[in-house]
């Protein structure tokens, strides 16, 4: 990796369907992209569709804010604005979206904003949906879960891997609009407190600052419910307390490479067997029964829109600052993305899961289970219905 910095270029591959090339990154710009796509450096043999250009100062004239610490824009560029001591300005032309390329980036940034929802876009252009979604391969069966946030994919995924599951991915699946094959962006799976209590195995690689942080914001939690039920809940220490947690609670969580879980397990593709898409309830049963795969694409399909928001957010304010740019494929993305969808889901065997939250890991183990099986077999990484409704009451675990 240093000698291609040395030669002022780095480039990622992502499966094949999409090439990526950092040029005049520093180790810690290498370093910062890898984090967030979960991709090692490679070599491209052909054109890269997204090109991140580094530098160590953007100059600009006449530089016009939109909000505060957001978004800006000159005559001839538009900007997202860092944060921070370090902010930096990052340049993205997004009239560009959907074709080939070229963000421009001051060196010290700490992330590439928007880095993700750029990739998907490009992706979607040729013709892959993203799902926000986990997969798996469990008994030769490639296992697509997804849904709405807390809904329990990772969840679903902790659970099979503590079972003998190939990793696939988690948190965005790229699927063929065929529904032949399906991949995973390896990036850092986020692993909250409370799922250490079913990963024994895994608590123990935890530095000793995460968990020692853990039990410290578990503690004052613990404090917090007892004063609030005090005569003390009024008091100035108590307010402030109280109104900390929220964001504390928010901090119990570290993100970890997939193969601190799933050691050499380690998938690059898989054919998607079968569906589940996953929704958490107020009640304490788990219920799970067959659905159609165009409901889930109908449901996924919002999820999707969802998920774009804050680039989409942008997008309105480049359009402010150029009135007369307009992007068509982004003009038009929704019904791209629903097509796709459709067409790549269309035909899989779905079930719908129903499970509290949080969510006993054993238990949803149990009821998705009885629907892993499969007959066809998946490539690894060094390569390139219905049935009965079942219930589970209060399941012990």
């Amino acid at each position: 990796m240093t000698d291609r910095i040395k030669q002022n270029f780095v480039d990622y591959d992502v499966h094949g369907l999409l090439g990526i090339r950092l040029i005049h990154p520093s180790e810690a710009n290498v370093a910062a992209v890898g984090r967030q796509i979960g991709f090692s450096p490679t070599q491209l043999s052909r054109e890269p569709d997204i090109i991140i250009r580094f530098t160590d100062d953007l100059p600009v004239k006449n530089l016009r804010l939109l909000g505060l610490n957001q978004a800006a824009f000159t005559d001839d560029g538009f900007f997202v604005l860092g944060k921070g001591k370090r902010s930096a300005k990052v340049k993205i032309p997004f009239d560009q979206i959907g074709s080939r390329c070229e963000i421009v980036c001051e060196s010290r940034v700490l992330s590439i904003p928007l880095l993700i929802p750029i990739l998907n876009l490009t992706l979607l252009s040729k013709g892959f949906i993203s799902l926000h979604a986990s997969a798996f391969v469990f008994n030769q069966a490639g296992i697509l879960v997804t849904g709405w946030a807390k809904g329990g994919k990772t969840e679903a995924l902790f659970a099979f891997a503590n079972n003998g599951a190939q990793y696939l991915g988690d948190e965005w699946i790229i699927l063929s609009a065929d529904g032949q094959r399906m991949h995973g962006i390896p990036e850092p799976i986020r692993l909250w407190d409370w799922h250490l209590d079913y990963l024994p195995h895994i608590a123990g690689r935890l530095r000793l600052e995460d968990r020692l942080v853990f039990k410290a914001i578990r503690t004052l939690d613990k404090l917090n419910q007892l004063i609030s039920r005090s005569r003390l809940q009024k008091s100035l220490p108590a307010k402030f307390l109280n109104k900390a947690m929220p964001a504390l609670r928010r901090q119990l969580n570290v993100t970890i490479p997939p193969s601190e879980i799933f050691g050499c397990n380690v998938l690059s593709s898989a054919k998607p067997e079968k569906l589940f898409f996953l929704i958490s309830h107020q009640d304490e049963s788990y219920h799970a029964e067959p659905v159609d795969p165009r409901e889930i694409a109908q449901r996924m399909m919002a999820s999707i829109l969802y998920e774009q928001l804050p680039f989409m957010a942008y997008y309105k304010a480049f359009k402010f600052a150029f009135p007369g740019k307009r992007n068509s494929f982004l003009e038009n993305v929704e019904q791209l993305a629903n097509d796709l969808l459709t067409s790549a889901l269309e035909g899989i065997e779905a079930y719908q899961i129903l499970h509290p939250y949080p969510v006993s890991f054993p238990a949803l183990y149990e009821m998705m289970l009885q629907y892993c099986e499969s007959k066809d077999l998946v490539q690894p990484i060094s390569s390139f219905a219905s049935k009965p409704v079942l219930e589970l009451e209060n399941p012990s675990v």
